[in-house]
């Protein structure tokens, strides 16, 4: 029992790290003055691709575990390690800011911007055996919610918290993945 509310403590903490991303390029979006119809589709959007790319990232984590143990489980958590110096170094990263509107193909390459991070996320926890279901439910409804969060903030806020909650969520997959390695040092 502790054991299942340890791992869907983790699995949120995780999906909100990657969400964070998706937040905070919806605050930069949000300031389109997008309609609510626009935003709820934007949100059920990043929420698809948030369960589809992780899922994927699980089946070829899975494979890789199978065949490589250890080794496999060295390279998640390394995996994690860049994903979360990648976020930071991003948030750190001034004026390139996007000026793509989330609609038609802008839409899809917003998704698949926001949820490229979930795939390698879910190549480590493949590796690990996360359960599939529970991984994939997180990672949908909290990046649906934060992205709708992000959009709805950005039609009031001017951005001033963007780079910030980047930098928070790298630093949660910077410390999961050191975590990850730390049996191994």
């Amino acid at each position: 029992m502790y054991g299942m509310i340890g791992e869907l403590v983790t699995l949120l903490l995780m999906a909100f790290a990657l969400g964070m991303d998706a937040f905070s390029v919806g605050l930069g979006m949000g300031m389109f003055k997008l309609r609510l119809r626009q935003i709820f589709k934007i949100g059920i959007t990043i929420g698809l691709f948030h369960v589809w790319m992780p899922l994927v990232g699980m089946l070829a984590g899975k494979f890789l575990s199978d065949k490589f143990g250890t080794f496999a489980s060295v390279v998640g958590g390394l995996l994690l390690i860049v994903l979360g110096v990648q976020m930071i170094w991003s948030s750190l990263r001034k004026g390139e800011e996007s000026v793509m509107t989330p609609v038609g193909f802008g839409l899809l390459i917003f998704a698949t911007s926001v949820s490229l991070d979930s795939f390698s996320l879910g190549l480590t926890l493949g590796i690990y055996g996360a359960k599939t279901i529970l991984v994939i439910i997180c990672f949908g409804v909290v990046a649906t919610i934060l992205t709708w969060a992000g959009l709805l903030l950005g039609r009031k806020a001017q951005g001033w918290i963007g780079s910030y909650s980047e930098a928070l969520g790298g630093s949660i997959l910077l410390a999961f993945g050191i975590k990850l390695l730390y049996p191994f040092l």
